[in-house]
């Protein structure tokens, strides 16, 4: 076993030496051979390895023992040893959610917490090609969603470094034939045997009769989980794009803002997974309660052009208002959005509350790309009287622009251009020091009252906020 474990990881590239390795051991078969098949290979290729146990207090002194069981089996090897103690129950009661997701998600705190106190590399975890044999059977048997059709993934990034799982390449019977070949006596949770649950259900009536017509079973299901996971890889690069597009998120607030006539320039299958990224940042944790009658109704918002409002999980509001979608919790519409900035110094950059970015530079000319897009202002310096401002609306403001006879009501130049309630107060506009206002970012540009003279010119630029990659890793 130990030989197919090592090109696997060869393969798949997912161990280098010399480096840091927590591994997550429960006392179980699975991961007391994973800290095993380690230790056996540490000193040549010069690895550190920490075990890490984590007690979720749901079988008493049960679960206590396998601890002590961990901590003395480490004792014995030579390998540091930590623990950590969850209260699953007062999770799972304070955020409304399942014993399993609240288990999982203070479990992967802990091994995040222990990955960074270590600086380590790589946090190694047990699970084996049967144990993707059922996830994938799982996922098939309630998932509308190809994300989750793809199975355990190999590796991922997570925290400092990644996760990986080596045993993927080999079943439950190889783990146990090796745990008796080097005298391994792991402790035995029994109630992977109740058939009350899904997994044990699948695991004991469905997998063996499968394995009966492929006892290569495994490693077929693993071939098939890479290529979905090498397919979804590339969707949801190119759905941040779409995101980065048409979607301005606000991770802080806990808003999204959704440009219709953007986001339908795209195919349904980026789109879909588009309304997956939204959602994975505005919830802490996704709601179990949302389901794929959720995303149906979404599409069905951005498809039609009817102005809706949808009730979804946990106090998200998602609304349909002319050219945008909104997302927003209703404790979010208690905020104060009122900002105003004096801007003393140019060449700039500014950092906004909506997470984008305004910056203003000199230029020599005039930049025919640059003056055609929404998001950009190009005048002359001598146009303006400094400091110059950003703020959001006052009452009464008003602006003069190309086509107009005299100035209009910013009010009004909103309802015009039917941007949504919500919006009007999270829009900026720029002013000069006598209040004149030349941008009202990304809808209308000003015509100054004083007449261009030959250069400098100011450019000014607005930026959306993108997704993070650092975000990404932790949310999808």
């Amino acid at each position: 076993m130990e030989k197919k474990v090592i090109n696997f990881m060869h393969a798949h590239r997912l161990v280098e030496k010399n480096k840091t390795i927590v591994i997550g051991v429960s006392g179980g078969p699975d991961s007391m051979a994973l800290l095993h098949f380690f230790n056996g290979i540490k000193k040549e290729w010069n690895l550190k390895i920490i075990a890490i146990s984590v007690d979720h207090q749901l079988r008493g002194d049960e679960s206590a023992a396998d601890i002590e069981y961990v901590g003395e089996v480490c004792r014995k090897w030579g390998i540091p040893f930590q623990y950590a103690a969850v209260d699953v129950n007062a999770y799972k009661n304070k955020h409304k959610v399942s014993t399993q997701v609240a288990a999982r998600k203070l479990r992967y705190d802990v091994f995040k917490k222990k990955l960074v106190d270590y600086r380590a590399d790589y946090l190694a975890l047990g699970h084996h090609g049967d144990d993707q044999i059922e996830t994938m059977i799982m996922s098939l048997a309630r998932t509308t969603n190809l994300r989750t059709l793809t199975g355990i993934p190999i590796q991922r990034k997570f925290a400092n470094g990644h996760i990986i799982r080596p045993f993927l390449c080999v079943t439950k019977k190889e783990i146990e034939q090796y745990c008796k070949l080097y005298n391994i006596q792991p402790r035995i949770d029994f109630s992977n045997f109740d058939t009350y649950y899904t997994r044990n259900d699948i695991r004991n009536s469905i997998v063996p009769k499968l394995k009966e017509r492929n006892e290569n079973l495994h490693t077929t299901i693993q071939m098939l989980s890479e290529t979905l996971q090498e397919d979804e890889r590339y969707l949801i690069t190119e759905a941040k794009k779409l995101v980065s597009k048409a979607i301005t998120i606000h991770v802080k607030r806990k808003t999204a803002d959704l440009t219709v006539s953007t986001f339908n320039q795209y195919p349904v299958a980026l789109q879909r997974r588009a309304y997956h990224l939204t959602l994975c940042y505005l919830y802490d944790i996704l709601p179990e309660q949302l389901t794929y009658t959720h995303e149906q109704i979404f599409l069905s918002l951005v498809h039609k052009n009817s102005n809706r409002r949808l009730d979804f999980p946990k106090d998200l509001i998602v609304e349909r208002s002319y050219d945008h979608v909104l997302f927003y919790f209703k404790s979010s519409q208690q905020e104060d959005e009122t900002f105003h900035k004096i801007i003393e110094y140019i060449p700039t950059s500014i950092a906004l509350p909506d997470g984008a970015i305004l910056s203003i530079s000199y230029i020599d000319e005039p930049i025919a790309e640059k003056e055609e897009n929404n998001y950009t202002y190009i005048c002359a310096l001598n146009q303006l009287t400094l400091p110059l401002h950003i703020r959001t609306r006052s009452p009464g403001d008003r602006m003069r622009y190309r086509g107009l006879e005299g100035s209009k009501k910013i009010k009004d130049i909103f309802i015009d251009e039917k941007i949504p309630r919500l919006l009007r107060d999270k829009t900026y506009l720029l002013t000069d020091d006598t209040n004149e206002i030349f941008w009202l970012i990304g809808i209308k540009k000003g015509v100054l009252t004083k007449k261009a003279e030959r250069g400098p010119y100011l450019l000014f630029e607005y930026k959306k906020k993108i997704i993070g990659e650092e975000e990404d890793a932790k949310r999808y």
